[in-house]
């Protein structure tokens, strides 16, 4: 869908929203109006500025009982510099009525749909059965919505079709078990099964996982397995396990390459010492196939000296395959008033890719702003400047509006 055709559904059913009813439709939203600066890679590094218009919208109150309501995002940007003209996105923009007989939620139109199989932004619809018992169900399918650099790649030909069960009523117990396809030009692209949980026990531990299961390959492509365990509210306690093994479509011709599988284990300590201090830490183990292997250990502090700063340090350090990795992240915000906020940055990386190359240094500098113009308006802005072995200085920067309504 081009911007133009997008443009004419916003103001199409906008209108529709406020005409055919006797009561008053709701319109919220946000506005988000940018002026962004910086280097296009793509253009071999030219100076390229461009403006940006962000529209999030909702519709609500459209029909006498409530149930019926429309909803959209996009994107249109104006490049000012380099010729490349107006480019937009349509995200979504579907409507959905809600509890039809009490136990159908449907949506039609674009939007993003998202099982434990699998995501996509389609447009189509997606259809709930709920209230039918302690299991609910979902069913979807419609076209899927590939984006390129400057715009839709996809065609008709793109489609994607998605089931699921999932578990409801119950309030510390989450279950879903999905299945989700795609074609590609009528050849079947992607083919997954997937389960995802969550149970709570004992009012403070936390199980959790997913996983996924690729028909074409039969193998895994994603296993998720942790715990958290919260031994009083300012202690929390992590342990996790993730392996992913790259799956490419059927129908690309990266799908015939040899890929390993990657895995790591992690366990994360989050302690809040009282309202001005926080800390964390931990470590890392990630495994890259045929005994690669690297450490990661990382801690962080957030402070709060006096009420209006805030300010956080984060270290971590990198060791093992492909290199190694010393890095520093500081930031720090400020409340000059209720309405304006001041805020400034810094990272420091010394990484070794190669042992012939030696140590490498990475910098980026920002500092950013916010002022408060009224309840519904802001104005902000940041810059940022990075410093590394491509660029010796490589500034970018934004400035937006952001309107709410």
């Amino acid at each position: 869908m081009g911007i133009k055709s997008a443009a004419r559904m916003f103001l199409l059913m906008a209108s529709l929203a406020s005409t055919t009813t006797a009561w008053s439709a709701e319109i919220h939203g946000r506005s988000s109006t940018q002026f962004l600066s910086f280097n296009n890679e793509w253009l071999n590094d030219q100076r390229q500025t461009e403006l940006a218009e962000y529209l999030r919208l909702s519709i609500t109150n459209i029909d006498k009982a409530g149930k019926f309501s429309i909803h959209g995002y996009g994107r249109a940007s104006q490049d000012l510099s380099n010729g490349e003209g107006l480019n937009g996105r349509l995200y979504y923009l579907y409507g959905e009525y809600r509890d039809l007989y009490d136990k159908l939620d449907v949506r039609a139109g674009r939007q993003f749909v998202n099982l434990a199989a699998g995501s996509a932004i389609m447009d189509g619809a997606q259809v709930d059965l709920k209230n039918v018992g302690p299991v609910a169900f979902t069913v979807l399918g419609g076209r899927d919505v590939v984006f390129g650099l400057n715009g839709e790649i996809g065609d008709a030909t793109n489609t994607v079709l998605g089931l699921g069960a999932y578990l409801t009523g119950f309030q510390k117990t989450d279950l879903e078990v999905s299945w989700f396809r795609k074609w590609d030009g009528g050849d079947i692209s992607r083919d997954i099964i997937g389960v995802m949980g969550k149970q709570y026990l004992f009012n403070n531990l936390q199980v959790y996982g997913n996983a996924r299961y690729d028909l074409p390959s039969e193998t895994f492509n994603e296993v998720q397995a942790g715990v958290r365990y919260y031994p009083t509210s300012d202690l929390i306690l992590t342990a996790e396990y993730f392996q992913s093994y790259p799956q490419f479509d059927t129908t690309s011709i990266y799908s015939v390459f040899a890929v390993n599988r990657y895995a790591e284990g992690v366990f994360r300590v989050d302690y809040t010492i009282n309202d001005k201090v926080a800390v964390n830490g931990g470590y890392n183990r990630q495994g890259y196939g045929d005994g690669a292997h690297a450490d990661v250990y990382f801690a962080g502090v957030g402070v709060r000296p006096i009420e209006p700063l805030r300010v956080n340090l984060e270290y971590d350090k990198r060791s093992g395959y492909y290199g190694s990795l010393d890095g520093v992240i500081i930031d720090a915000a400020y409340d000059i008033t209720k309405v304006a906020q001041v805020a400034a940055g810094f990272n420091y990386d010394v990484y070794e890719r190669d042992a012939l190359t030696g140590d490498e240094i990475a910098r980026r500098y920002w500092a950013g702003g916010k002022y408060k113009i009224a309840n519904n308006m802001a104005l902000s802005g940041r810059i940022q400047n990075d410093v590394n072995e491509r660029y010796s200085s490589n500034v970018s920067g934004r400035v937006t509006f952001d309107y709410d309504f």
